[in-house]
């Protein structure tokens, strides 16, 4: 038996019934404020999302600021995280969050070896070969 999912109170059918002013009230302060300023914005978004679902298209966007409204729960975005475009499922926990916090811009560096001049011994073959 799964447990019903709900933000602030409210379950997803009936967030999804809201206008994205409407949920704006819902929000944090910050959040409500990124919304109303950029609700045109956010509305068009959510619309691309609908055409390229119907259409069995992927979403591919550079819009790291637009906030999660309940409208895009469920739906997959290819995220660019500043080299690739990453996959991400948009679930219900990320309500009133930024889409752009979700596919990160920086990754765990990876060194083989120590580079040139990061230890002392490496300093001197660095010295020695000139």
């Amino acid at each position: 038996m799964a447990k019903e999912v709900t933000y602030r109170g409210q379950t997803l059918e009936d967030l999804k019934k809201l206008d994205t002013r409407e949920f704006a009230k819902l929000v944090k302060s910050r959040t409500r404020r990124a919304i109303l300023r950029q609700t045109s914005e956010i509305e068009n978004f959510v619309a691309k999302c609908e055409r390229c679902k119907a259409k069995n298209k992927q979403i591919k966007t550079h819009l790291r600021e637009i906030i999660v409204v309940p409208k895009l729960v469920d739906c997959t975005i290819h995220i660019h995280n500043g080299k690739q475009f990453l996959p991400i499922q948009i679930i219900t926990e990320m309500l009133g969050h930024r889409i752009g916090e979700f596919a990160l811009t920086r990754q765990k560096v990876k060194h083989g070896a120590a580079g040139i001049g990061s230890t002392k011994s490496s300093m001197a073959k660095a010295t020695k070969k000139t």
